[in-house]
């Protein structure tokens, strides 16, 4: 199932691009959130081979991902592959500068089943396929209203 959201961003393609990388930020957010994640690379840069290895609950069941950076284009483009026992997924963010100071962010999605199981919950997952993608737009959009705000508050 793939799912696509595109957001104009108020900021330089390059002070995007950085918050974006800020793999130490998210990773604090993820804690906050109640989830396990750990760096599973010895990287001192980020780059590609990044990976981290996360745990978290979700429908009553402890679920575990492997991600993993596979491309880093600065200040162009980041790929991260994860796999789960379950699920594969891609996730895709590709930046175009349209102006100096406005950036298009380009973000997609796709998970592949790996189970029968997941197969069946992808499914039902297509079937509310509107729903679902209105609620990922949403949350790139406000994502994206995140990184402008600090963005403009860098440049104070």
């Amino acid at each position: 199932m793939k799912l696509a959201a595109r957001e104009d961003i108020e900021a330089p393609i390059e002070v995007v691009f950085e918050h974006l990388s800020d793999f130490d930020g998210f990773e604090r957010a993820v804690l906050r959130r109640g989830a396990e994640v750990m760096r599973s690379d010895t990287l001192t840069v980020p780059g590609i081979g990044m990976s981290w290895r996360a745990a978290f609950r979700y429908r009553g069941k402890e679920r575990k991902l492997d991600i993993e950076l596979a491309e880093y284009q600065v200040p162009e483009r980041m790929r991260f592959d994860t796999t789960s026992k379950a699920v594969e997924m891609v996730l895709v963010i590709d930046l175009v500068a349209m102006s100096r100071n406005r950036t298009r962010m380009n973000l997609s999605l796709d998970a592949r089943p790996r189970t029968i199981p997941a197969r069946l919950v992808i499914q039902s997952l297509k079937l509310a396929r509107q729903s679902v993608l209105k609620r990922f737009r949403k949350r790139v959009g406000e994502f994206a209203s995140e990184i402008e705000a600090r963005a403009k508050a860098g440049a104070l």
